[in-house]
């Protein structure tokens, strides 16, 4: 065996580390929100049933249209005919011997027909109406097509920021368990000299027991994060760029709660297909009430005959053009009928387009006023983490002096990391919610998915960890960590 492959299993081990260290080194850049979109709208499946929803839709145009447009038949035959006559007669004068007599023949031929037929409709209202709601159920479909693309982006959007938001509860509660374990082991040591009780390194014990689960929970929610947005793009990312720390948490623009109602009814897609729900009703009464009108059309057509019996000769052909109408007189009150339900729908759509419109204002209204709690929460829960971390200073420093005990200790350490926890669940729900709202507004393309991608940072990324990838399950992986006060500290 060569001196470069070394055999002995404990340098293997050793060797390990370096390699995936190496091979994280050497992958490719973090996935950011723009690429990870990008990938969504060209291999979701939603949006591509949709995309073909709309194409099926479309092709519906063509197909009412086409009995606007001329018609042309053409007919042929060739045949062979056998023919069999028989003839008899009987003698009327004799008597009961007389007899008759019978002739009979057979002939065979060949005979060629073809016929050449137009017609084109000159007034038909039933086929024009069935025109009309083809294009607007393709407008219709267009609409909720858009309504599809606005809803990827917002998941998208929302799958990849519930990542980022996981990670940060990961650290906090890897944080956390890291400090909760040198209390332990603080705890134990006055023990052992016999400084403490035992129930203040029970209480620690318990302390990081718990804190142990609510990491292990946290690195669950950080892998099914991961997959939320696989589902998204049929791709997996083993990494993806964090959010900067800078980002501007402020109020919407405009400013005003009634500019964004007004904003959504005249833009948001699903409210706008509703509108066009009820066009395409109305047009479905009109073809309803057509039953009752006259058609008219021209046409005109070429018959041509031809056979090789005997006592035939040459061919037969004729031609015909004219104008044809018909008027429906009585149809047993199926028109009238028809009439009647197509106008139900209609009533039905409109119902329907009111019930969106009320829906979509109450979304904007919350989603409004959530972004304007939302910033101010944001504020609240960064002033927090300094009020929980002096708090613990000023705890440890009790304990320290014999002024509080270690259960005050961990209550802080956890309300500390509870802390730091809620301020990123803030930061996240802001960027969600103000994706949404732009959402309900209709308002939500790919430029402010660019707008909100600038905000990420390629120098902080968010990596997946598999158990069966070493993940985060043992405490030595933890100690090599930066904790949230080192690394995210306001």
């Amino acid at each position: 065996m060569s001196s470069r492959e070394p055999s002995s299993p404990k340098f293997r081990l050793r060797l390990l580390p370096v390699l995936v260290a190496a091979a994280v080194t050497s992958q490719a850049h973090a996935a950011d929100l723009w690429t990870i979109t990008q990938d969504a709208l060209q291999n979701n499946s939603t949006l591509g049933a949709s995309r073909s929803t709309f194409q099926s839709v479309d092709a519906g145009r063509d197909v009412a249209r086409g009995s606007l447009l001329p018609q042309i038949d053409a007919t042929a035959q060739v045949a062979h005919n056998n023919t069999l006559e028989s003839q008899s007669s009987s003698n009327a004068a004799g008597g009961s011997g007389s007899g008759g007599t019978g002739t009979g023949s057979e002939s065979s031929y060949n005979s060629t027909s073809a016929s050449l037929e137009l017609t084109q409709a000159l007034y038909d209202a039933t086929s024009w109406a069935a025109l009309e709601i083809a294009k607007r159920e393709t407008g219709q479909q267009a609409l909720l097509l858009q309504a599809d693309r606005q809803q990827l982006l917002y998941d998208v959007a929302s799958a990849y920021f519930e990542i980022l938001r996981a990670n940060d509860v990961l650290e906090a509660s890897i944080s956390q368990e890291k400090a909760i374990k040198r209390q332990l082991d603080q705890a134990q040591e006055q023990f052992d000299v016999g400084l403490v009780a035992t129930t203040d390194v029970n209480e620690a014990q318990a302390s990081y027991d718990l804190a142990r689960s609510q990491r292990i929970s946290a690195e669950n929610d950080l892998q099914v994060s991961f997959e939320a947005l696989e589902r998204l793009t049929g791709k997996r990312y083993d990494s993806i760029d964090a959010l900067s720390d800078d980002i501007p948490i402020e109020s919407p623009e405009p400013t005003g709660r009634d500019n964004w109602i007004q904003m959504a009814i005249a833009n948001n897609p699903n409210v706008q297909a509703a509108q066009a729900a009820v066009d395409v009703s109305q047009a479905e009464v009109e073809q309803a009430e057509a039953g009752h009108k006259p058609t008219l059309s021209a046409f005109a057509n070429y018959n041509y005959s031809d056979s090789d019996q005997d006592y035939l000769d040459g061919h037969n052909a004729d031609t015909q053009v004219g104008l044809q109408a018909s008027l429906p007189i009585y149809s047993g009150g199926t028109t009238s009928a028809q009439v009647r339900q197509q106008t139900y729908s209609l009533e039905a759509t409109q119902y329907d387009y009111e019930a969106q419109r009320r829906d979509t204002t109450q979304q904007v209204r919350s989603l409004f006023t959530q972004v304007m709690n939302d910033v101010e929460s944001v504020e609240a829960q960064r002033q927090a983490i300094v009020s929980n971390r002096s708090a613990l200073e000023a705890t440890r420093s009790g304990y320290e002096v014999g002024t509080r005990n270690i259960v005050d200790v961990l209550d802080a350490e956890q309300s500390l990391y509870q802390a730091i926890s809620d301020y990123a669940d803030a930061r996240y729900t802001y960027v969600t919610d103000m994706v949404e709202l732009r959402q309900q507004a209709g308002v939500l393309d790919q430029d402010v998915i660019r707008d909100l991608n600038q905000w990420l940072r390629e120098t902080k990324t968010v990596t997946l960890r598999l158990p069966e990838d070493g993940g985060m399950s043992q405490m030595e992986d933890i100690g090599e960590r930066p904790t949230m006060e080192e690394s995210s500290a306001p």
